[in-house]
């Protein structure tokens, strides 16, 4: 049982640096897609509403799913997917099949951020104290892999297409492999209606939090490097430095976030990460140069970091079965991701992108007031074990 739980906890972090790796290859790439297929600020915004839609329309059915099925079965089945659909977005010739990728690669990817999180809830659980915020310090690690080999990419001259169907082709041996490492949850069969009464409202506070939190990443990650490039006049293998620069500062403060949690508690930390939000994108929006403006992205990595791990854990602690109520604050925090890389779209067309990211100042300040709503205690799920049985879950595992 020892190795089954240390081989779960490596596997659910593998999952994650593999997430952040394809979705980051995307991201990191965006300007390379807007030349090749001549493409306008909107029509990226349609193609990444697109990609949301279908990640939220998976993540939509993911409470009944993951009620019945359990993270193990739905991550062995979503990890491959989402991999293909990332070599369909490569290959697209054209807007409409590009269109029809990035859908299907949104809905496999819906499916594999429930259940990786649900997964390291499972793992969490186990161990007995507080994990997260190292599971996502794995999706870091894939998103800066991924701003590194996608500057390389440019470096070397390769195109969109090349980069993506790389990353791609590499990714699906390994989550096939991943698939091998996961614990299986306890299945809880849920009626819709009667699940849904059932779920604290704390779960729905959580979600909100998320929706903000995640507003802030997607636009970080799908804007900033046009930002860099448009606004700023970087080039463009300079502007896609800003996205693993972010990460880098998410990586920081998720390897000391669980820490961090047992000290000082989730309710403090997240005011603390909104107010820090706010005040470092500022600073970006203000940036005279395009090198000040990718440290500052530095630091605003460090504030929204933990925003997300907490709110899911908390989630996952707040019923008998992590995956459903993951699945809800889940799926509303992933409408913060759908919506808020589309808004900015729009709002840059009719004022100007710079303007248009100043919604993310907002957000962190929301962030900061929807925190002080939380309440003081943890839920004994997620709190630090005695000393003792603390050293002997470590030791074992």
């Amino acid at each position: 049982m020892a190795k089954d739980l240390r081989m779960a906890r490596y596997g659910a972090i593998l999952t994650f640096v593999m997430a952040g790796l394809m979705v980051g290859t995307m991201t990191v790439r965006i300007p390379a897609l807007t030349d090749k297929l001549g493409l306008s600020e909107s029509v990226v915004g349609t193609i990444l509403l697109v990609w949301g839609l279908g990640a939220l329309v998976t993540m939509q059915s993911m409470r009944r799913v993951m009620a019945r099925l359990g993270s193990r079965t739905v991550l062995r089945v979503g990890g491959p997917l989402t991999a293909l659909g990332l070599v369909g977005v490569a290959f697209a010739p054209n807007l409409p099949v590009l269109l029809a990728a990035a859908a299907f690669f949104g809905l496999a990817f819906g499916m594999v951020d429930i259940a990786m999180n649900a997964q390291g809830s499972t793992v969490e659980r186990a161990y007995g104290r507080p994990l997260m915020n190292g599971m996502h310090a794995g999706w870091c690690v894939g998103a800066i892999s991924a701003g590194g080999l996608g500057s390389l990419s440019i470096a070397l001259g390769l195109s969109f297409t090349a980069n993506l169907a790389l990353v791609g082709l590499f990714s699906l041996p390994v989550m096939i492999l991943a698939g091998r490492a996961y614990l299986a949850e306890a299945p809880a069969r849920e009626s819709g209606t009667a699940a849904r009464r059932r779920m604290p409202p704390i779960v729905y506070l959580l979600g909100a939090l998320m929706f903000f939190a995640f507003m802030v990443e997607g636009t970080v990650a799908d804007w900033n490097g046009l930002f860099m490039r448009d606004s700023l006049g970087a080039p463009e293998a300079v502007a896609a430095l800003g996205y693993p620069v972010f990460e880098a500062g998410m990586l920081l403060a998720r390897l000391t976030g669980d820490r961090l949690r047992s000290r000082f508690g989730v309710r403090g930390m997240l005011t603390v990460s909104g107010l820090a939000t706010a005040g470092f994108f500022t600073a970006v929006l203000a940036a005279p140069a395009p090198l000040m403006a990718v440290i500052a992205m530095f630091f605003v990595g460090l504030g929204v970091a933990t925003i997300s791990p907490m709110t899911l854990s908390l989630a996952g602690s707040a019923t008998d079965n992590p995956g459903p109520a993951i699945a809800q604050a889940g799926a509303m925090g992933y409408a913060g991701l759908l919506l808020g890389p589309v808004v900015i779209g729009y709002l840059s067309d009719a004022t100007s992108l710079r303007t248009a990211l100043g919604l993310a100042v907002v957000l962190g300040l929301l962030i900061a007031l929807a925190a002080r709503l939380l309440p003081r205690e943890e839920p004994a799920a997620v709190q630090v074990l005695p000393a003792r049985e603390r050293e002997r879950v470590e030791v074992a595992a």
